[in-house]
């Protein structure tokens, strides 16, 4: 039976506390690794050695089952020893005889000892599994964005959403152990992931970033522990020309340069059809329209949809329009850059 020296290995000693062994697994793992001190495999077994030597005196319930270990491997190494005999007289031979019975004696009870240290730390180690494994634990809460546009916030919507959950492994439960080796389906995670479907309902008049909770749809809980919940976070995308500002929106509609002139009733586009509104005479661009109780509701609240119209010059005139603006160029009398 023979185990490695992992006190020897990390150069400390064996009353060493965890931030001595910190301290010189830290001075050791800069000094040998393979990137610093080169990697022959020399180096690179002894950068193992290392690192197993940390991770095993780190954790308490290793420590306690290694010194066990180490402590009967140093009582069969000392009782395979022959001892050298003692020439000098036949008196100091007789003496040892005599105390060989009580040497014995004491080797037995070092022996009855050390294995009573290591039968409690296997049995210790038994328990705290037991223990940790009936404990029962929560699932985690899952966050997933949905985005929706303003239509669908104004409205509501119902959407379908793929999640990918984290699931107790069905083979080992969460263990990462089956009949002593790794779970070979959760490749010893304990979990395994999946996809799970949802047909959710979005209400009307959510706002960017409104959270909506699903409960118990998050990560699955172990030993009995409660699912985490699902939450969905919204996320309006502006690609229909309306913006937000409260329980109002915004829209930037264009207008014909004779429509600002002598005013018209314009049709414009909104989430639920189309409604008019009636552009004034000498309007300008730039200028601002409310349309009372055509925006957002948000707690009761009922906002407006504001309306600034731009004035536009129509990409393909024709002759005859071209033909009166040359016409009118001549008639006109205004200079709007006189008080420039």
């Amino acid at each position: 039976m023979k185990t490695k020296d992992f006190y020897k290995i990390l150069e400390i000693d064996e009353t060493a506390t965890d931030s001595d062994i910190k301290s010189a697994y830290r001075k050791l793992a800069r000094k040998f690794h393979p990137d610093i001190a080169g990697s022959t495999p020399e180096n690179v077994a002894h950068f193992k050695d290392i690192n197993e030597a940390y991770s095993t005196l780190i954790d308490r319930r290793k420590r306690y089952n290694y010194d066990a270990l180490r402590r009967l491997y140093s009582y069969t190494s000392n009782t395979d020893k022959t001892d050298t005999k003692d020439t000098a007289s036949e008196n100091a031979a007789a003496s040892k005889k005599n105390n060989e019975p009580k040497s014995q004696y004491q080797s037995k009870n070092y022996f009855h000892g050390v294995w009573e240290d290591f039968l409690n730390a296997q049995h210790q180690q038994k328990e705290y599994k037991k223990q940790q494994a009936a404990q029962p634990e929560d699932g985690s809460d899952i966050t997933t964005e949905v985005s929706i546009t303003i239509e669908e916030a104004l409205y509501g919507t119902t959407k379908k959403i793929n999640v990918l959950h984290t699931n107790p492994c069905p083979k080992c439960n969460g263990r990462k152990f089956t009949n002593n080796t790794l779970c070979q389906h959760c490749s010893g995670t304990g979990f395994v992931s999946e996809h799970k479907k949802f047909t959710v309902k979005i209400p009307p008049n959510v706002k960017n970033g409104f959270k909506i909770r699903i409960a118990e749809e998050g990560n699955s809980g172990i030993n009995g522990g409660k699912n985490g919940n699902l939450y969905l976070l919204i996320k309006i995308e502006n690609n229909s020309g309306f913006k937000y500002d409260g329980c109002n929106i915004l829209k930037t509609v264009p207008i014909t340069p004779y429509e600002a002139v002598l005013g018209a009733d314009i049709e414009i586009p909104v989430f639920n059809g189309k409604i008019t509104m009636k552009i004034l005479p000498n309007t300008n661009s730039g200028q601002k329209f409310r349309l009372q109780g055509q925006g957002l509701t948000i707690n009761g609240t009922v906002g407006d949809l504001i309306v600034t119209v731009e004035i536009k010059i129509p990409d393909n005139l024709s002759r005859e329009e071209i033909e009166l603006y040359k016409k009118l160029a001549k008639i006109s009398t205004n200079n709007l850059r006189k008080r420039i």
